[in-house]
């Protein structure tokens, strides 16, 4: 096993990993209806949201966090913890629990809105341009969930399709809003196309250029190179990691929640 550090323990189904301006730790609390901080010196909060909190990102002195609970993107002041919706309705209708969420380099929002973990239903991806326009870029996806956008010279926008085991990869375009020229990018497990899990997660792009994938049901995050080939895995006490960030100081490696334990995880690598 990979050098594995437990930073916190007892949380409720942690999710959505991201570090704030000041280098504190975030993340959600699904089953706890709030968020969770880990400041630099190892002290801990909570801030109740309701709802059922997700996927999180900071960005300009906010948590957005997705909600399934309350189906809306909704954020967090971070100075006064002061909480507002974003986005609550697409085309007339409440989102479709929406799972997990990442804002380009022009500040448009892509979410993913999977439905029910265990409906049959197919969920769809959509963006929230700066402007406040609202669209999906795909659907017919069997629990679209993980995002994450590749550092090239083209934008490449992956989407981890839980329950079908894999990743699609596709030309992001910022301006048009449009998601083009789709293809399989990487089977991130060999399950049956009828087991749910395990099955890839959130993911996140590793300073070494790879994708780092959580595979909820399997005890590790899969590491990819930018073009889908599988790298290595890396060992995780709990069997169902949740999703990954990176420590953008380097100070703590690749961060992982892992809900089986209830835990938040430093890995080394």
């Amino acid at each position: 096993m990979d050098s594995v550090r437990v930073l916190a323990t007892g949380l409720r189904f942690p999710e959505g990993p991201t570090f704030d301006d000041s280098g504190c730790l975030w993340c959600v609390e699904q089953a706890g209806e709030g968020l969770f901080c880990r400041d630099k010196d190892g002290s801990t909060m909570r801030v109740h949201t309701g709802g059922r909190p997700n996927g999180a990102v900071f960005r300009d002195g906010f948590i957005w966090f997705c909600d399934s609970g309350q189906q809306a993107i909704r954020r967090m002041n971070v100075d006064t913890k002061l909480i507002d919706t974003a986005l609550s309705e697409l085309d007339g209708k409440p989102l479709n629990m929406p799972n997990d969420l990442l804002f380009d380099a022009q500040g448009n929002l892509i979410f993913s809105c999977p439905g029910p973990p265990d409906d049959e239903q197919l969920g769809y991806v959509a963006v929230l341009d700066p402007r406040g326009h609202a669209e999906v870029i795909t659907d017919g996806l069997m629990y679209p969930n993980g995002l994450a956008l590749l550092n090239t010279s083209i934008p490449t926008l992956l989407i981890a399709e839980t329950h079908r085991h894999r990743i699609w990869s596709g030309f992001w375009d910022p301006i048009g809003l449009s998601w083009e020229t789709i293809r399989v990018w990487a089977v991130v497990t060999e399950a049956p196309a009828d087991e749910p899990i395990p099955g890839p997660d959130g993911m996140t792009l590793g300073p070494d250029g790879f994708i780092y994938t959580a595979v909820f049901g399997s005890g590790l995050i899969r590491v990819f190179s930018s073009e889908g080939e599988f790298i290595r895995d890396l060992q995780l006490p709990g069997a169902n990691p949740t999703n990954c960030t990176f420590d953008p100081s380097g100070e703590l490696g690749l961060i992982v929640t892992e809900s089986e334990r209830g835990e938040l995880l430093s890995v080394q690598i």
